[in-house]
């Protein structure tokens, strides 16, 4: 008889150990963060040399980003 009350608790005690394993975690990223920004200077150190891959024109020195490449000139043939 003991055997059955022994094998009941430990059946609670997993079912419980399941629920609290699958319950939701609360978000720890919901607060919103500000991007930081470049100041000017970083913004001109950090501009790519002609030949580096780029996303868009701000990223490039000569201000040329054509084909995901810094460009030299306006038209690459």
């Amino acid at each position: 008889m003991w055997l059955l009350k022994l094998l009941a608790v430990l059946m609670i005690c997993l079912m419980l150990l399941g629920q609290v394993e699958g319950s939701p975690l609360p978000e720890l990223t919901s607060t919103k963060r500000r991007p930081r920004r470049m100041t000017p200077f970083w913004r001109g150190v950090s501009l790519r040399p002609i030949g580096a891959s780029c996303r868009d024109n701000s990223e490039c020195i000569t201000r040329l980003c054509r084909k995901r490449r810094c460009s030299l000139s306006v038209a690459q043939e």
